[in-house]
Parts: C-alpha cells; sequence; structure tokens
C-alpha cells in the first residue's frame, strides 16, 4: 500500500501493494555494468562454479567419449553406445538435481543485494559483507530454501503463459511475413522469461511483504501489465546477448584447441568437435556469471521505475486468473499463507503500510 499527500492529508492508496523508494532509474547498460561491478564477488562465484562444472564436463566427455571408443573397438558397438547413453543421463541428473539448485541460491543471494543497490544505494548496515547479506535475507524470509524453489517455478509458469498468449494473438494476425516476426517475437520473450522470475523475487524483497507468495502474485501482475515496455527492453538484450555469446565463444576458441591438443589420441580424433565444446562451455560459464546479471540488472530496474505508485489493474489479475492455473495456485498459496513477519533488512527503510 503506498501513501499520497492530497489537500494536506495523507491519503492510503490500497490498490497500490508497495511503497518503496529508488536510489537507481537508469536501467542503461552502462549503469548496468556498474551495478555488476558493484557485486562482483557474486559474479566471480557463479563464474568459479560453473568454471568447476565446465572441467567437469570436459574430463566427463574424455571419459564418456573415450570409454565408448574402446567398449566399441574391444567387446561390441552396443556396449559403446550404452556406455555413452549412460553418461549422458549421468550428467543430465547432476545438472537438473545439484547444479541448477546451487546457481539457483547464489542468484538468489545476489538478487537480494543488487535489490538493495536499486532500492536504496547500500547494501544492508554495512557490517557485514555482500555474500553474508544475500544468506541471511533469503534465508530469513524463506525458512526453507525449497519454498523458494518452488515459488520461482509457478512464477516462471505464470510468466511462460502470458508469453503463450501474446504468441497466439501474433499468430493470428493475417499479415504478410509474420511468421518471421512471431519468431523474433517468441526469441524475445523467451529471453525476458529467464529473468522475470528473478524480477519478481527482487520485487517481493523491495516490498518486504510478509506473504511472499502475495508479493509475487503482485508482481506477475505488474509484469502482465508492463508487459510492452519490459519487451522493449527485451529486444536490447537478445541483440545484445547473442552478439556477446558468439564473441566469447570465438575469443575461447583458441584456447580450447591447446587444450584439445593435450587430451589422449582416442579423444584428439575429433579434435574439432571437442574443441568447440570446450569453447561453448567455456563460453556458457562467463557468460552466465558475468554478461546474465548486466541485463537482468537492466530488466530489474526498468520493472521497479515502471511501477512506481501504479495502481494493479483488476482487469489482469481476473484474465491471469482464467489464463493460468499457476497462477490460481499462487493465490491459493497467498491466502493460505503462515508465517511470521519479515524482519526489516538491516539498514532499510521499511515500506509504508
Amino acid at each position: 500500500m503506498t501513501v499520497q499527500k492530497t489537500a494536506g492529508r495523507t491519503v492510503a492508496d490500497a490498490s497500490v501493494p508497495h511503497n518503496y523508494p529508488l536510489a537507481i532509474r537508469d536501467s542503461g547498460l552502462s549503469s548496468s555494468i556498474g551495478l555488476v561491478l558493484g557485486t562482483l564477488p557474486y559474479a566471480l562465484m557463479r563464474f568459479a562454479t560453473l568454471f568447476a562444472f565446465s572441467g567437469a564436463c570436459i574430463v566427463w566427455i574424455v571419459v564418456m567419449i573415450g570409454g565408448s571408443v574402446w567398449l566399441s573397438s574391444h567387446i561390441a558397438g552396443a556396449f559403446g553406445a550404452v556406455w555413452f547413453i549412460c553418461c549422458l543421463l549421468v550428467a543430465g541428473w547432476f545438472w537438473t538435481a545439484i547444479l541448477r539448485y546451487v546457481l539457483h541460491l547464489i542468484e538468489c543471494g545476489h538478487v537480494a543485494v543488487l535489490t538493495e543497490l536499486i532500492v536504496y544505494g547500500k547494501v544492508g548496515n554495512g557490517t557485514e559483507s555482500m555474500f553474508a547479506y544475500g544468506k541471511r535475507i533469503v534465508t530469513e524470509r524463506f525458512a526453507q530454501v525449497n519454498v523458494l524453489f518452488a515459488m520461482n517455478v509457478l512464477v516462471r509458469g505464470v510468466v511462460n503463459a502470458v508469453h503463450r498468449m501474446l504468441e497466439g494473438i501474433g499468430s493470428m494476425l493475417p499479415v504478410p511475413g509474420l511468421e518471421t516476426i512471431a519468431n523474433v517475437l517468441t526469441a524475445v520473450l523467451r529471453a525476458a522469461t529467464r529473468y522475470m522470475d528473478k524480477v519478481i523475487f527482487s520485487y517481493t524483497l523491495a516490498c518486504n511483504t510478509p506473504n511472499p507468495w502475495q508479493g509475487s502474485r503482485d508482481g506477475v501482475v505488474y509484469y502482465a501489465q508492463n508487459a510492452k515496455p519490459i519487451l522493449k527492453t527485451s529486444v536490447w538484450i537478445v541483440i545484445c546477448e547473442h552478439v556477446l555469446s558468439l564473441f566469447l565463444w570465438l575469443l575461447l576458441l583458441a584456447p580450447a584447441a591447446m587444450l584439445t591438443a593435450m587430451l589422449p589420441h582416442s579423444v584428439r580424433q575429433m579434435g574439432g568437435v571437442i574443441t568447440a565444446i570446450i569453447a561453448i562451455l567455456c563460453a556458457l560459464a562467463a557468460r552466465a556469471a558475468f554478461v546474465k546479471p548486466i541485463f537482468l540488472v537492466m530488466i530489474m530496474v526498468r520493472f521497479h521505475a515502471l511501477i512506481e505508485h501504479q495502481a494493479i489493474n483488476q482487469d489482469w489479475v481476473t484474465r491471469l486468473d482464467q489464463l493460468s492455473d499457476k497462477f490460481r495456485n499462487l493465490g491459493n498459496k497467498a491466502q493460505n499463507y503462515v508465517g511470521t513477519p519479515a524482519a526489516p533488512a538491516a539498514g532499510s527503510n521499511v515500506p509504508v503500510a
């Protein structure tokens, strides 16, 4: 709930469920880079985690291909194929069950720190490190990190439903050449989806709402209300992300080729493919750690600036209720939520209710 002054009186506007300041309103590239550099320890932690995973992947690829070739040549081709498939399944399980969850926790801590900088211009009261602050906020506001993970999954599902609706509207328009435009729109929508769950998480932190499910529900509605300007920002994100990703991959091809030359002979027979894979893995680690946070900050700042003093549009609430069962699930969890009010972040102002 925000507070407005009318004719010398303070009036509460119940249609605006938040009231927090904004220290940063510029969602430009230079400002976003500055914020990422200001939270560099988190970027380095994410890079170290992903780089270690990339190194493990390279070793695993050697084991997978080398073992498959050896089994095929010494025993039977079927044994080599089974070994290859089993190695792929193990790698897939590790990614989905362990690594993605670890990265999720790191990113949530990073978002908590970025939110403080965007809203208040500082992190806590200056007595704790960024890591300590991020960990404290995430664990204080969510008794179990599983709740946070489940909430983000629901939010992403609702955002995907909104995007499918927008794509469906585009496909029904009888405009020549619309298929190409629709493909570009789909790429933009998917780019925004990767960031919006964390943006809405940032909104719940900025509001300091005691009910995270209600905060997430309001954040989804605000995203739907402001999808057009947010997607305009996403257009630049799609272009820049693809260009930077290609540049990183090309830059890492030479070191990857040197690393390939050090591998066993049986693996070097597929030298070109192995080099490309190594370069891709390293480029993905660098992109996730340093490039994607920049674009996340751009959308976060844009979102917070757009919804400032903005009321909830009940038409969108009704539309989302009809569109997505996940949105209805968010509403049910918000109504059934029982928890203690979140403690104000250290050094932060408590939103006026």
